[in-house]
């Protein structure tokens, strides 16, 4: 049941994935040049004071985790962060292959 679930998960970063891709290219093709939604931009857009609260978080663990791991993930498009997420739970998840030549009682 909790593969079920975190497949699900995986499922819907993908189907987020593909959204926000599909929104990058409406919005390149309209502003003729390219535009990508960066993974901060949109958690800002959405929450501010989280973010805040998370980047003093981090910092207080140990600041060069903030600078060199989760501010580059930060700064990655929204549709890559999303897409390598819901694979990664997707192939961690799936189901196993069925053993050839034993019976299963």
């Amino acid at each position: 049941m909790i593969r079920g679930f975190f497949r699900l998960i995986g499922l819907l970063l993908l189907t987020g994935a593909f959204i926000f891709l599909v929104y990058d290219g409406a919005r390149s093709i309209a502003d003729q040049g390219l535009r990508l939604t960066q993974l901060g931009e949109l958690w800002n857009d959405i929450n501010q004071a989280s973010q805040v609260a998370f980047q003093k978080a981090v910092e207080g663990l140990s600041p060069w985790l903030w600078s060199s791991v989760v501010k580059v993930i930060l700064n990655q498009p929204t549709w890559a962060v999303l897409g390598v997420i819901g694979l990664v739970l997707m192939l961690l998840f799936r189901p196993s292959k069925p053993l050839i030549g034993y019976a299963r009682d």
